[in-house]
């Protein structure tokens, strides 16, 4: 049975968003961990008292869903797998409570670093028609034209977002993750898996990593994009991911 972490967040203090819009990582150093819903109960105890939790509207776990855009030869999801150090993905993120849509483009260079670009939308499959494919040329997409790109794998989840007392990191911690595949029909559930990133400003301290070594929970590198790909798309290569696919059925006792 999952754990109900709403409990424990209640007695975290607050941050709204307009605070949490103003903390500016100059340096940022990202992070990301796998973990399930035990772990997850266990971490945020552990951490009421170094943490704020961002509200909205007295809402503490946001939800998400996420569209994914790639070519017919899923050019992107490919890059990933086969290592190429600079690569990008292209997105629609819809904030379900507030219904703000916006088009994103992630870009990786070969030093590790992501930058993150998104136009505003009125709704989520307007794109075409409210400038992404100008958007994308103007951000070095020009790789792969918008006209060539397609739906391919939408996803679900909640998010609570945490911010340490100094300000000087974030963590999102998305939970109940679910993926639809658009072409092919499948949905996957990962409803027992929680995979959190922290963002932190350079080499300052981390009372969150203390914690997560504590409770034995190491760096993973995790792409919501490529698992999601890779567990609904019958047949694609996906080899360098098995290794990530078997940790999460470990974490999660679900086989896929």
């Amino acid at each position: 049975m999952l754990t109900d972490c709403a409990h424990i967040l209640d007695g975290f203090d607050t941050i709204s968003l307009d605070e949490m819009s103003s903390i500016r990582l100059m340096n940022r150093i990202d992070s990301k961990y796998l973990a399930n819903e035990e772990q997850l109960s266990r971490l945020l105890t552990l951490a009421q008292d170094d943490y704020m939790v961002q509200s909205i509207d007295g809402i503490r776990q946001s939800e998400y869903s996420t569209q994914y855009l790639d070519d017919r030869f899923n050019t992107m999801y490919l890059n990933h797998h086969n290592g190429r150090l600079t690569r990008q993905k292209v997105r629609i993120r819809t904030y379900v409570d507030t219904g703000d849509n916006f088009f994103e483009v992630k870009l990786k260079n070969n030093h590790g670093r992501t930058k993150k670009k998104r136009i505003h939308l009125t709704g989520a499959d307007t794109y075409v028609q409210e400038g992404a494919a100008e958007f994308l040329e103007e951000h070095g997409m020009l790789s792969i034209p918008l006209s060539d790109m397609m739906p391919k794998v939408a996803n679900h989840f909640k998010r609570i977002t945490l911010v340490n007392n100094a300000k000087t990191e974030r963590l999102t911690i998305d939970r109940y993750l679910s993926f639809h595949n658009v072409e092919t029909g499948l949905d996957r559930f990962m409803e027992n898996l929680v995979v959190i990133e922290v963002k932190r400003d350079g080499n300052t301290y981390s009372p969150i990593q203390e914690l997560l070594r504590e409770l034995r929970i190491f760096p993973s590198g995790f792409s919501k994009y490529c698992i999601g790909m890779a567990l609904t798309t019958p047949g694609i290569k996906r080899n360098m991911f098995n290794e990530r696919i078997r940790k999460i059925e470990k974490l999660t006792s679900i086989c896929f």
